[in-house]
C-alpha cells in the first residue's frame, strides 16, 4: 500500500505529463483567414514561443458568420481568446454586442482589394464594366457571378455599398442586378473556379482568390474596382473574459508584425504595398444598419 507521500508524487508527475502533453500555456484562436494561409504562421508562433496555439477555422460557404455566432454563443462562458478575422465588418459586429474586450479596440493590419475577375479567353481588359451599376446592363446578362452577399467580404462589400449610396439606390441596384440573371455562389473562389471554366465571363472576388486561380493556371486576370471598391484589412478581436488575455496579446502582436505580414503578402493573402491607412467606413453605422440590410438582401437573392 502506497504512502500518503507517494501517492502525492504520482499526483504530481500525473500533473507535469498532462502540462507536457498539452504544450504547456495555451492559446484559442478563431480565425476565419483561410486555413492555408494561417496555419503556417500559428506552427511558426508556437515554435518560438512554446505557447500551444488552439485553432478553430471557418468553412468557406458561411465564410466568418459561422465564428461569429459561436463566439456570440459563447459570451456568458468564453472558450476562446482571440479573434482573428481576415475582414472587419464582422469583428465591430461583435464589438458591439460587448463579445470584445470593450478596453481593446479593435486593431487592423494589411489589407486585400475587391476585384473584377474574368476569363481572359472571353473578354479584354477593355470591356470590363466601368462600374458596378453597369452590371445591371442587358449586356451582362446571364454573364456575371458573385458570391451569396449575405456571408465574408461580398457581404461586407454590399454594406458598405448601402451607406456609400443610400438606401434606396443600393435596394433598386440589388433587384436589377439580380433581375439580371446575376449568378450567386458559395464563396469568392467558387467565383474565380466558375469564370476561370468560362462558365461566365466576368465576376467581383477578391485579390488573394485572383491570385489562386492564377497560381492554379485558370485562364483569368484580376483588376481592382476603380470605382465602389474597398479595401479588405485583417482584424484582431480581443475576447471579453477570455481565459488568457496575456497570450491573446502576444499572439495578436506576433500576427501584426512585419514578418507574418511579409510571409502573408508572400503566400499571396494581402496585397503587396497595402496601405496602413485604415478604410474610411463608418463601421458603427453600418453595424447598426446590418439587420435591416441582411433582411432586404435575403428577400431579394434567396425568395
Amino acid at each position: 500500500m502506497k504512502t500518503w507521500a507517494e501517492k502525492w508524487m504520482i499526483f504530481v508527475t500525473a500533473l507535469l505529463l498532462v502540462g507536457c502533453g498539452s504544450g504547456g500555456d495555451a492559446v484559442t484562436v478563431y480565425t476565419s483567414q483561410d486555413q492555408v494561409y494561417a496555419e503556417p504562421i500559428l506552427r511558426e508562433f508556437e515554435q518560438q514561443t512554446g505557447i500551444a496555439v488552439r485553432a478553430v477555422y471557418d468553412s468557406e460557404a458561411v465564410k466568418t458568420v459561422g465564428l461569429v455566432n459561436r463566439l456570440i454563443a459563447e459570451k456568458a462562458n468564453p472558450q476562446c481568446d482571440l479573434f482573428w478575422n481576415n475582414e472587419e465588418f464582422r469583428t465591430h459586429q461583435l464589438a458591439s454586442m460587448d463579445v470584445l474586450d470593450e478596453g481593446q479596440s479593435v486593431e487592423t493590419f494589411g489589407a486585400r482589394t475587391r476585384q473584377w475577375v474574368w476569363n481572359t479567353n472571353q473578354l479584354s481588359r477593355a470591356a470590363l464594366p466601368k462600374d458596378l451599376t453597369s452590371l445591371t446592363n442587358t449586356l451582362w446578362r446571364g454573364k456575371v457571378v458573385i458570391a451569396l452577399p449575405l456571408f465574408g467580404s461580398t457581404a461586407t462589400h454590399f454594406q458598405v455599398l448601402r451607406q456609400q449610396w443610400g438606401e434606396k439606390r443600393w435596394r433598386d441596384w440589388c433587384r436589377a442586378l439580380k433581375a439580371n440573371d446575376v449568378m450567386t455562389v458559395d464563396g469568392n473562389s467558387v467565383v474565380v473556379q466558375l469564370v476561370g471554366r468560362g462558365e461566365v465571363a466576368l465576376g467581383l472576388t477578391d485579390s488573394d482568390d485572383v491570385r489562386a486561380g492564377r497560381k492554379n493556371g485558370l485562364p483569368i486576370a484580376g483588376q481592382s474596382l476603380s470605382q465602389d471598391g474597398f479595401s479588405i484589412r485583417n482584424s484582431i478581436g480581443y475576447i471579453a473574459g477570455a481565459p488568457r488575455p496575456d497570450l491573446a496579446k502576444r499572439l495578436a502582436k506576433y500576427l501584426q508584425s512585419k514578418p507574418v505580414i511579409d510571409s502573408l503578402v508572400s503566400a499571396g493573402a494581402l496585397d503587396r504595398g497595402a496601405s496602413d491607412a485604415p478604410a474610411d467606413i463608418a463601421w458603427p453605422s453600418v453595424v447598426k444598419e446590418n439587420e435591416r440590410a441582411v433582411a432586404d438582401l435575403k428577400s431579394i437573392y434567396l425568395d
